[in-house]
């Protein structure tokens, strides 16, 4: 076989019991060339390694013309923390740990957008964790390593509970803000430009284009187009949180208001206004452009077109539908100096 779709080596943690926690790739490469798989061998995965393994992949990596990764391979071998290769020959399904975080770790290195890798039963393979000032611990090995913390005198400080750790302890894409890391997941995927602000959240498998300024919710499985913004508090309905099969898209500049959200895809240069949560089920009043009521419509009628204006009627509290003759713009100011 000549081509394959990823590979890494990465560096990670065991718990007492020698099972993966977390795996950090450095360097993970997408479509890998012919000769770095005939460098890696037979093997999909090589776990753990050695430094003798490691030695000799080295010398392999270097051979086959591959520089940046026997380079990894010889930074590697001087680490007390175990090693694994992965080598995904197909885009298939994780089914280790290791496996699962390449994956995650091409997203947010914006090698792949959200929808360009099988991540199917992600959850059920990642371990929840413990991340900690002294790194990932397994939950139930959590309470003697604070007690010996306490023991030493010091605090074990635990900054969140969860299968997924915040992107920037991994990988901190150019070009972005991030007022508040712990909002953003590994597997998050953000295009240059791209500022998340406090109350801004970005799940993994979902991202932005860029630029865009986030100031609200983007679930997993959303892709936010380029020149878009998130009001505060807005919410984007992902797969995983009541949207179903749909794919929940936002177009190129669109502006979610305040408090909103939607539960369809958007096309281009549409606005939600602020405190409107818009679902496929919604009823919907099209106007004219005299303003005159021509039809009323499911709002999954009018997923992906663009140009729309959704409001509701402050006096009867119909939700309406309009051409939106004024696209959104970025504030340059806000946007130039990411």
């Amino acid at each position: 076989m000549n081509a394959a779709f990823a590979f890494g080596l990465g560096l990670g943690t065991h718990n007492s019991k020698g099972e993966w926690l977390e795996v950090f790739f450095a360097e993970p490469v997408l479509n890998p060339p012919a000769a770095l798989i005939e460098a890696f061998g037979t093997s999909d995965n090589l776990t753990p390694l050695d430094r003798q393994q490691l030695t000799v992949l080295e010398a392999e990596l270097a051979a086959a013309g591959e520089t940046r990764q026997a380079q990894l391979a010889a930074h590697l071998a001087g680490s007390e923390s175990p090693v694994v290769a992965v080598l995904l020959r197909e885009d298939v399904a994780p089914t280790t740990v290791p496996e699962g975080y390449l994956k995650l770790h091409l997203l947010s290195h914006r090698l792949v957008k959200p929808h360009g890798t099988n991540l199917q039963g992600l959850f059920g393979i990642l371990p929840n964790v413990a991340w900690t000032s002294e790194g990932a611990i397994d939950i139930t090995e959590l309470p003697a390593r604070q007690l010996a913390a306490r023991l030493r005198g010091e605090t074990l400080e635990v900054s969140c509970v969860d299968k997924f750790p915040k992107m920037t302890n991994y990988v901190v894409p150019s070009g972005v803000r991030i007022a508040h890391t712990a909002r953003v997941r590994l597997g998050a995927h953000l295009g240059p430009g791209t500022t998340i602000m406090h109350e801004g959240f970005v799940n993994f498998n979902a991202g932005t284009d860029g630029p865009g300024m986030i100031e609200g919710r983007i679930s997993a499985g959303v892709m936010v187009g380029s020149g878009s913004d998130l009001g505060g508090g807005c919410s984007t309905m992902g797969t995983l949180s009541g949207g179903g099969n749909i794919i929940i898209s936002v177009g190129k500049e669109c502006l979610i208001g305040a408090n909103a959200g939607i539960g369809i895809p958007l096309g281009d240069r549409c606005t939600v206004e602020a405190g409107l949560f818009v679902t496929a089920g919604t009823k919907v009043v099209l106007l004219d452009s005299a303003g005159t009521a021509v039809e009323t419509v499911k709002a999954r009628d009018l997923a992906g077109k663009s140009g729309l204006l959704f409001r509701r009627n402050s006096t009867n509290g119909s939700v309406e539908c309009l051409t939106n003759r004024s696209a959104i713009e970025l504030n340059d100011e806000l946007h130039a100096h990411n």
